[in-house]
C-alpha cells in the first residue's frame, strides 16, 4: 500500500473514566486506496462513527482525505487488534492495541518482568487487491497466502533470506506475551520449544489461568500468556503453524522465530519443537474448553440468564449464477440463506441515523428459511438470496445466537466477530444443535468472554450478549474470503429513552462516499 505519509503506531493507553480520557487515531493523507480502519474489539460505546468497517459505519476515507477517529475506552483493558476494514487491505494494514489497567490497579496475575507483542499474520507475493479482483471475476476462490509471519518475518524458510524475529529473554524472568492473530484466513497454532505458557487473557478479557504448550488463535483473536524463562541458556525455536481440518486449500508454510536467552552462544544449536498436526482437533478443543472467565468480585461474568431474542444462524457456502465467471457460477457465503450486500452510496449507520430509505431493510430472518440436516445430507439447491437485511434489537435487550455450521460445499471452522460488543460463549458442540438437549450443558457461570469465536467444523457455537450499545453493528466471519463472499450481516440496536442511550451525532469530517 502506497501512502503519502507513513502511519506507524502502537496504541498504549490507560483505562480512564469517560470524563477525562479520550483516545483517537488520525488517518491522514491515505493515497492509492480508499480505506476504513477498525479497532477490533473496542466496544465504541455510542461512537459507532469510529468503528471503522467501510459502508457499515462510515464511507471509506478517499485518497488524499483524512478522518479523525475519536472515541472513549471505557472499562476495557488488555490486547486487541486494529486493521483496515475494506476488501483485503488488512493483509498489510494492521497492528496491536494495548490498553493498560489504571495505574492503581494491578494485573490479576504475577507482575511480569517485561511485556512483548507478538503479531502473527499472512503474506502474499502478489498485489492482494489485484488477486481478489481477479478471483471475483472468475468466481473462484482467491489464492492462498505464500507465507505466515511472526512480527512481519516468515523466518528461515526456503526462498527467504530473513533470519526471523528474535525474542530476547533473561533466565529466571517472566514475560507477558501479547499474541495477536492478524491473519486473513488461517487459524494458527503458536508454540515455543521446551516451554510452557500460562494463558491469562483472551480477547482483552481475563481468564482463569491455565498452562499449555500450544496456543490456538483464530483470525482476529488475541491471547495473553505468561512465559517463564526457566530452561537452560540457549536458543529455542518459536513456530507458528496452521490448523486445518477441512479438505480445502490453505497455506501450509510454518513461520519460524527464535527465543534467545541472554548469554546464549551465537553459533549454538537451536532447540526445535514438535509442531501440532494440521488437523489437531483434540488440541484446539482442549485449548478452547480450558478458557473460563475469572468471574470474581472485581471481574464478574454478567451472563444474560433470560433471553429476549433467540436467533438461529445457519452458515452456508453456495453457488450463485455469474455470466462472466469461468463455470457460470460464483462461490458465495450466506447466513440463513442471505448473502449480504453492502451499500455503496452511504453507510448503514448513516442510513439509520438520517432515516434514508431504500438502503436496507430490518427483516433479516431469525431462523433459516427451511430446515435441513445441517451437518449431514445437504439440499440439492444451494443458491442463495442476495440482500441488505439487518436484524433489529430493542435497546438493552438480551440476545442468544446459535451459530450453526453446515456441510455445504466446504465445511470448515468459521471465526465470527461481533462489533460493538463482547459476548459470552455459553456452549459449543459437534453435529446439529439440539434445542432441548444442548442447553442443559450451557455454562452460565464462568463462560469465556470474547469478541471473536470459532464455529467448529461440522458443529455449533452459542453466544449471549446484551444489546446496550445503540447503532449499527457488524457481525461477520473473520475469514476474509468468506466475508468477501457475503458471510455477514448487521444488528440495528434501537435507541433507548435515556440521554446516554443513543449514538452521538456524526462528526463533521465523516467521509463521504
Amino acid at each position: 500500500m502506497v501512502m503519502n505519509e507513513t502511519i506507524q503506531f502502537e496504541l498504549i493507553v490507560g483505562e480512564r473514566d469517560v470524563k477525562d480520557y479520550t483516545s483517537f487515531y488520525n488517518a491522514k493523507n491515505l493515497s492509492y486506496q480508499h480505506v476504513g480502519l477498525v479497532r477490533h474489539g473496542i466496544k465504541q460505546s455510542r461512537t459507532g462513527w469510529s468503528d471503522g468497517p467501510a459502508y457499515v459505519t462510515q464511507c471509506p476515507i478517499q485518497p488524499g482525505q483524512s478522518y479523525l477517529y475519536n472515541f472513549t475506552i471505557i472499562g476495557q483493558r488488555g490486547t486487541l487488534l486494529w486493521h483496515a476494514h475494506i476488501t483485503w487491505l488488512r493483509a498489510t494494514v494492521y497492528g496491536a492495541i494495548v490498553i493498560l489497567p489504571k495505574k492503581s490497579v494491578s494485573y490479576p496475575f504475577p507482575k511480569p518482568h517485561k511485556e512483548k507483542i507478538i503479531i502473527i499474520g499472512e503474506w502474499w507475493k502478489t498485489d492482494v487487491e489485484a488477486m481478489v479482483n481477479q478471483a471475483a471475476k472468475s468466481g473462484l476462490a482467491p489464492n492462498i497466502s505464500d507465507a505466515h509471519t511472526i512480527n512481519g518475518h516468515p523466518g528461515p524458510v526456503s526462498g527467504c533470506i530473513s533470519k526471523g524475529y528474535t525474542l530476547h529473554v533473561k533466565r529466571g524472568k517472566t514475560y507477558l506475551l501479547r499474541i495477536v492473530n492478524a491473519a486473513l484466513n488461517d487459524e494458527l497454532f503458536f508454540k515455543i520449544a521446551g516451554h510452557k505458557l500460562t494463558v491469562v487473557e483472551a480477547d482483552a478479557s481475563y481468564v482463569k489461568p491455565f498452562e499449555t504448550d500450544t496456543i490456538f488463535l483464530s483470525p482476529g483473536q488475541t491471547t495473553n500468556v505468561l512465559l517463564t524463562a526457566n530452561r537452560g541458556v540457549g536458543k529455542y525455536r518459536i513456530a507458528v503453524t496452521p490448523f486445518m481440518d477441512a479438505p480445502i486449500g490453505f497455506d501450509n508454510l510454518t513461520a519460524l522465530a527464535t527465543l534467545r536467552y541472554k548469554g546464549a552462544s551465537r553459533y549454538g544449536k537451536t532447540i526445535l519443537t514438535r509442531i501440532p498436526p494440521l488437523n489437531a482437533t483434540p488440541i484446539t478443543s482442549a485449548f478452547i474448553d480450558s478458557l473460563r472467565s475469572l468471574n470474581s468480585n472485581d471481574y464478574p461474568a454478567r451472563v444474560p440468564l433470560t433471553i429476549d431474542h433467540s436467533l438461529f444462524f445457519a452458515i452456508t457456502v453456495g453457488l450463485n449464477p455469474c455470466d462472466t465467471c469461468v463455470f457460470g457460477n460464483k462461490l458465495v457465503s450466506a447466513i440463513n440463506n442471505i448473502t449480504f450486500l453492502l451499500p455503496t452510496k452511504t453507510s448503514l449507520l448513516e442510513a439509520h441515523y438520517y432515516n434514508i430509505k431504500g438502503v436496507f431493510t430490518d427483516d433479516f430472518p431469525a431462523t433459516p428459511p427451511f430446515v435441513f440436516n445441517y451437518t449431514g445430507t445437504q439440499p440439492a439447491n444451494i443458491q442463495t438470496n442476495n440482500g441488505t437485511k439487518l436484524y433489529r434489537l430493542n435497546f438493552n435487550s438480551t440476545v442468544q445466537i446459535v451459530l450453526q455450521g453446515t456441510a455445504m460445499i466446504a465445511p470448515e471452522n468459521h471465526p465470527f466477530h461481533l462489533h460493538g460488543f463482547n459476548f459470552f460463549v455459553v456452549g459449543q458442540g459437534l453435529g446439529n444443535f439440539d434445542p432441548k438437549k444442548d442447553p442443559l450443558s450451557f455454562n452460565l457461570v464462568d463462560p469465556v468472554e470474547r469478541n471473536t469465536v470459532g464455529v467448529p467444523n461440522g458443529g455449533w457455537t452459542v453466544i449471549r450478549f446484551r444489546a446496550d450499545n445503540p447503532g449499527v453493528w457488524f457481525l461477520h466471519c473473520h475469514l476474509e474470503v468468506h466475508t468477501t463472499w457475503g458471510l455477514k450481516t448487521a444488528f440495528l440496536v434501537d435507541n433507548g429513552r435515556g440521554p446516554n442511550e443513543s449514538p452521538i451525532p456524526p462528526p463533521n469530517d465523516l467521509p463521504k462516499c
